[in-house]
């Protein structure tokens, strides 16, 4: 089981945009994930008439470490840490380690 899924709210915690909260757009592998509005960088792009993408320079999300980012707790208004818990039913859930309250039901 994942501690961050694609859709959560998430804080960076390291790097240039340390701090910016924003929302897992995709998960590229085990270790990387893009984040909506962080680690942003300017491209140079040449245009393809038969793709049909015009030239310029464009703005995209570059993808981020797991471990460079937290999920955001709304109770405590702060970054969180996360395990995963058993409930008595045999679900595997997430809940957050400052205040063990469960993530997702």
């Amino acid at each position: 089981m994942r501690k961050i899924r694609k859709g959560d709210d998430v804080v960076v915690t390291t790097g240039r945009d340390r701090g910016k909260r924003g929302t897992v757009l995709r998960i590229l592998d085990s270790d990387h994930l893009l984040v909506e509005g962080a680690n942003r960088v300017k491209k140079h792009q040449r245009p393809n008439p038969m793709k049909g993408v015009t030239g310029g320079i464009i703005e995209k999300e570059m993808p981020l470490h797991v471990s460079n980012v937290a999920l955001f707790n709304p109770a405590t208004k702060k970054a969180d840490r996360i395990g995963i818990r058993t409930l008595e039913d045999g679900r595997r859930v997430r809940f957050f380690k400052s205040n063990g309250e469960v993530v997702d039901v």
